[in-house]
């Protein structure tokens, strides 16, 4: 028989859908539900890898933590990388089929891949209580909905209810449910149970005239009304819409434990992945992380990340293009630190001969590490656990760079160059005896009377994050009515708006 569930919808992405389903889902496992998430397919060049070597969405890696289970492929059948505008690298089954444009995905190969989509569902919904899928982007982008298998498409097709989340913090989202709703086919808008208000800031009884008017004119129950948190926006899924944000966490950085703060630059490479690496250098009492773009903000900080990306070779012209190429090798001259992680790594070597990613056959590298790097067409996908400074270290490797190191010290899969690091590995920060031991040798060569906390766990922060979520569903939502939605998995015959006309 087949376990409960429900798709978490949006009225647009970054609605909040990420962080919903995974606080439903921390919430429902805290129940004593054995729960795990599900999305059908993720663009993202956030990844992760799970223990049998599958690539996925680093958000439904997150989302398993909130169920407390292992991260498998099932969970995430379908991943896009985006390679540029018009093209992606096509995961499945957390493996790369091929480089597809947008056109000839959505033009037929999405729809072949609906079969496999419903079978991991399927196998999902037999082996826990409930599984809370998530959609992407809107469920009203009418002009894909012909084959979409990731919103509408697979509620109708599995039979699921649809909670449909809007972020009140960008405004109009009284306009988004209605419009959402009433862009949908009367056979979708059957699946559509209600809706959950994100972000709000406020006093909630002055919302309520507004939810009753809602229920009115579309006939759905509100949910829940979740209140604006600060620092919930966990392992983000969208590196294209990466902005210079200025800082990471820099308004909530704890007071340092030492007298000096740390300050960490991260190059905001074109096509970054990953970024998520810094994530556990920002939740360092007293470390300051920045994206920038300008070489005088290289040369001013503590330490530079050089992040991964899609595109290496189109991230080094960028450097280039920008001067900090040459700020890159002036701070290695001057013995000032600076890390590489994955493409990043590969950019600080000396060559780089691409066929795969970027066609642009043998590019010099910024020539700071003695690396050679050549592209295979097979990706690794790895889980990898060692020794650096002293310390054990676990991390995962998503590369097609195979790496020649030849001289340096020994550090990790890459190598070490007076102040100047690289390695494939990704995560390798969330060790806590490993970051420590790095942030003190990047203190010392800054000459900052820096001192990395002792008691920093990066595993317990993201834990409390994650009970925040389930925090917030528990405390703002109708728990009862989103369980009997839950259980059910069925649509729930509600009444149709007429498209494109109000009630």
């Amino acid at each position: 028989m087949n376990g409960g569930g429900l798709l978490v919808a949006g009225t647009t992405s970054d609605a909040g859908k990420s962080v919903v389903t995974a606080g439903i889902c921390r919430w429902l496992v805290r129940q004593g539900v054995k729960v795990a998430p599900f999305k059908a397919q993720n663009m993202s060049l956030n990844s992760f890898v799970t223990r049998e070597g599958a690539e996925i969405g680093r958000a439904q890696a997150m989302q398993a933590q909130a169920c407390r289970v292992e991260p498998t492929a099932l969970m995430n059948p379908v991943l896009l990388k985006p390679g540029g505008e018009k093209s992606s690298q096509v995961v499945l089954m957390g493996r790369p089929v091929g480089e597809m444009s947008a056109r000839g995905y959505h033009g037929g190969r999405q729809q072949q891949l609906l079969g496999t989509v419903l079978d991991c569902l399927a196998e999902l919904r037999g082996t826990y209580d409930a599984v809370i899928c998530e959609g992407a982007g809107s469920p009203a982008e009418i002009n894909l909905r012909r084959t979409d298998i990731v919103n509408m498409g697979i509620a109708r097709n599995a039979r699921l209810p649809v909670l449909v989340v809007g972020d009140i913090d960008r405004g109009g989202v009284f306009a988004s449910f209605f419009g959402t709703v009433a862009l949908l086919s009367p056979e979708d808008q059957e699946f559509v149970a209600g809706f959950l208000v994100n972000k709000f800031r406020g006093d909630v009884s002055l919302l309520e005239p507004g939810l009753d008017m809602l229920h009115g004119l579309t006939g759905r129950h509100t949910y829940g009304v979740l209140p604006f948190r600060h620092g919930l926006g966990i392992d983000e899924e969208d590196g294209l819409r990466v902005s210079l944000r200025g800082t990471v966490r820099e308004s909530n950085v704890a007071p340092p434990v030492g007298e000096d703060v740390l300050r960490v630059a991260v190059c905001a490479v074109p096509l970054m992945s990953n970024f998520t690496d810094v994530d556990a250098l920002a939740a360092e009492p007293g470390v300051v992380v920045r994206f920038v773009d300008r070489p005088e903000e290289v040369a001013d900080a503590d330490l530079v990340v050089v992040p991964g990306t899609r595109g290496t070779v189109r991230a080094l012209e960028w450097l280039r293009e920008r001067g900090l190429a040459q700020a890159l090798v002036r701070r290695a001259a001057e013995r000032r630190p600076t890390l590489g992680i994955c493409g990043g790594f590969q950019i600080l070597g000396e060559r780089i001969e691409d066929e795969v990613e970027s066609r642009a056959g043998e590019v010099p590298g910024l020539g700071i590490l003695p690396v050679r790097v050549r592209f295979a067409r097979e990706k690794t996908l790895t889980r990898p656990v060692g020794e650096a400074l002293g310390e054990r270290v676990e991390g995962y490797e998503i590369h097609h760079g195979v790496a020649s190191v030849d001289g340096g010290e020994t550090f990790l899969d890459g190598c070490r160059v007076g102040q100047t690091w690289g390695t494939h590995w990704h995560g390798s920060l969330e060790s806590d005896g490993f970051r420590r031991a790095f942030l003190r040798e990047v203190a010392a060569a800054a000459g900052r009377r820096f001192v990395p906390a002792p008691d920093t766990s990066f595993a317990a922060l993201r834990e409390e994050q994650l009970d925040r979520l389930g925090d917030l569903i528990e405390q703002h939502a109708d728990t009862d009515a989103l369980w009997r939605l839950i259980e059910s998995g069925a649509p729930q015959g509600l009444p149709f708006i007429p498209p494109g006309a109000p009630a």
